[in-house]
């Protein structure tokens, strides 16, 4: 199968690359640098040039495709409404390319505010008000009534491995800026997490043979007390663990306040189940022991 990646070069997209190659598909990346298309091509994959912003070059992209894995996402939270309004467009152009073809298109999406209190399950319906990323998940699933083969992937809140530069790297970096490793309240609230192989092999997974309309979650631990990732933390840079009252939180973590009170707690027994698959990599905390979050930073 020839797949048109969106987010190639990232920190997923590099692990799925790779993943696909491997299983005999073809990969047309998409590449909005020259830097992004050398490690597309260092990768064994063909380089599509464009940007999120050009509709065009995703619709020429997903046109010259027998599939596409969609990962790509502006992570500009000083303008997260205008990121998501362009990650719509994105979905939109790549799905019109795809109409009538019964291709499949795979797009990620995430699990916070899908059920807060609970485990959110596959069978969780999308609740577009939930969070403006859900309105992009229905969008998607849409697809499936004009004839795309579309699902959605429910990523982990900590997607980790070496060279991650999402939440738990940045909670490092406040540990060290502040001097105390700290987490909101008592600590309970939960992410769940997924090592990035197994979120590079479910990709290929959903991309091959889900069903359209699918709704896939992307875990292997249902949820990590925050309290436990700050224990690690501290434990690795030597430092204090405190809790930081709430209404303190958006001082002391900036805008990742937003993310630490909120309990993601999920199953993947359905997604198991449907596309036989079964995370192998470490847990979260394993991983943080392993000491490469705490080495020298690049960018």
């Amino acid at each position: 199968m020839r797949v048109f990646v969106t987010g190639a070069s990232g920190f997923i997209g590099s692990a799925v690359v790779p993943e696909l190659i491997r299983a005999g598909h073809q990969v047309l990346g998409l590449a909005r640098s020259n830097a992004s298309a050398e490690a597309i091509a260092a990768a064994g994959a063909e380089v599509h040039r464009g940007t999120l912003d050009d509709p065009d070059s995703l619709h020429a992209g997903a046109s010259a495709a027998d599939g596409v894995v969609h990962l790509a996402f502006i992570h500009d939270f000083s303008d997260f409404e205008g990121a998501v309004k362009s990650d719509l467009r994105a979905i939109e152009a790549m799905g019109a390319a795809l109409d009538g073809t019964d291709r499949p298109l795979v797009v990620a999406s995430g699990l916070l505010g899908v059920a807060p209190g609970r485990v959110a399950t596959e069978r969780d319906q999308l609740d577009p008000t939930a969070s403006l990323r859900e309105a992009n998940a229905r969008a998607a699933l849409g697809l499936a009534d004009r004839g795309v083969r579309s699902s959605i992937v429910r990523l982990a809140a900590s997607v980790h491995d070496e060279g991650d530069h999402g939440f738990v790297p940045r909670l490092i970096d406040i540990a060290r800026e502040k001097g105390v490793s700290g987490y909101v309240g008592d600590g309970s609230d939960r992410w769940p997490a997924v090592h990035r192989p197994d979120a590079a092999r479910l990709f290929r997974l959903a991309l091959e043979k889900a069903p359209a309309g699918s709704v896939l979650h992307g875990i292997d631990e249902e949820g990590v007390p925050l309290r436990t990732v700050a224990e690690a933390i501290g434990r690795h840079l030597d430092l204090p663990v405190v809790s930081v009252p709430a209404e303190e939180a958006g001082e002391h973590f900036g805008w990742l306040s937003r993310f630490l009170n909120v309990s993601a707690r999920a199953s993947n027994a359905l997604t198991r189940e449907l596309l036989d698959w079964h995370p192998t990599g470490p847990g979260l905390i394993d991983d943080l022991d392993q000491g490469h979050y705490f080495g020298a930073r690049t960018a």
